[in-house]
């Protein structure tokens, strides 16, 4: 057998193996996994979230980010938590993740918890109930996720190039979320997640000046929503625009811009821009329970994503550094 033939077997055998872990992983996770432990972990962290919303419900969309933040650098580990210290640069001050708020959500449920069940339950599954809990607060869907997951010890900044940028087209798209394993309708439904919240002016001015040789604003965007960003941008590139009309009201607001030229983000709009995702834009424009339900499906397959168990992590307790 020549030397490359068996290189690529060995390949092969590996990304079996390492596929194989990740699904026995997810597998380690139930929906009642802290029913003997710390059965009353669901019911402190939604009233934490909810208390929270309750003062500001903007935080509801960066609960929601803050979750897929997480899963999609190094797993849903928790690690975006953790803070930079003298000799490591996490990932919360990578550029992507400045505008994350809500940690302070976070770190209050903990508590709650660790009151009643110390070095129980991780940090990373208090992020992924918060998002839940706080896309049910919003008025979305309501879902159960599986639970056990450990935290990582591992948060570098160099690790957030993972994090797909807000400039791909729906090409990108598809690949960046194919990679980990999602089809394309779990991509656009989870863009939906973008009906919460806002980004800001830096993630998008690129639309609206010197857009290319041709156009001086990105014709893909109407022209009445252009001039509005155009005068909300004046203030600089910190300031904040919603995605959709319905900042803190999870819908499908979202898709029903899309169509008109309403996308805040160049990678929000190509979902109508490319054949293979303009239907399902369509049809989460006209049916919210199929917009609903999608991403809740999609969601729970986000938080499987490379989850720790066993000796690969560890519940911290403080969720802000490792043990």
């Amino acid at each position: 057998m020549g030397s490359s033939r068996l290189m690529e077997m060995l390949l092969l055998l590996l990304t079996g193996l390492v596929i194989a872990g990740s699904r026995l992983d997810a597998e380690a996770l139930s929906t009642n996994y802290y029913a003997a432990s710390c059965p009353f972990v669901e019911i402190i962290v939604r009233d934490t979230v909810n208390q929270a919303l309750r003062r500001d419900p903007t935080l509801s969309g960066p609960l929601l980010r803050m979750h897929f933040h997480d899963c999609f650098v190094e797993g849903c580990d928790g690690s975006v938590l953790i803070d930079s210290t003298r000799g490591n640069k996490a990932e919360k001050d990578s550029p992507p993740n400045l505008s994350l708020r809500g940690y302070e959500v976070i770190d209050q449920a903990k508590r709650a918890v660790e009151q009643r069940c110390p070095g129980v339950v991780s940090c990373a599954d208090i992020v992924a109930m918060a998002a839940r809990d706080a896309v049910l607060w919003a008025g979305g869907p309501i879902y159960d996720i599986p639970k056990g997951r450990l935290d990582g010890r591992r948060s570098r900044i160099e690790d957030t190039i993972n994090l797909p940028p807000p400039t791909l087209n729906s090409s990108a798209l598809i690949k960046i979320f194919g990679q980990r394993g999602f089809t394309v309708q779990e991509m656009v439904a989870l863009s939906g997640g973008h009906t919460l919240g806002v980004a800001r002016c830096s993630s998008f001015k690129n639309r609206l000046s010197n857009f290319d040789s041709v156009n001086r604003v990105d014709p893909s965007l109407d022209q009445s929503f252009a001039k509005t960003l155009v005068k909300a941008c004046a203030a600089g590139d910190s300031s904040e625009v919603s995605f959709d009309s319905t900042r803190t009201f999870f819908d499908n607001a979202y898709f029903r811009a899309i169509p008109v030229g309403g996308g805040l983000l160049s990678s929000d709009q190509t979902l109508f821009s490319s054949p293979e995702t303009r239907g399902l834009v369509d049809a989460y424009a006209m049916n919210q329970a199929r917009f609903f339900f999608d991403f809740s499906q999609a969601m729970v397959k986000m938080g499987l994503l490379n989850v720790k168990v066993g000796a690969g992590g560890e519940v911290r307790r403080d969720c802000r550094r490792v043990n």
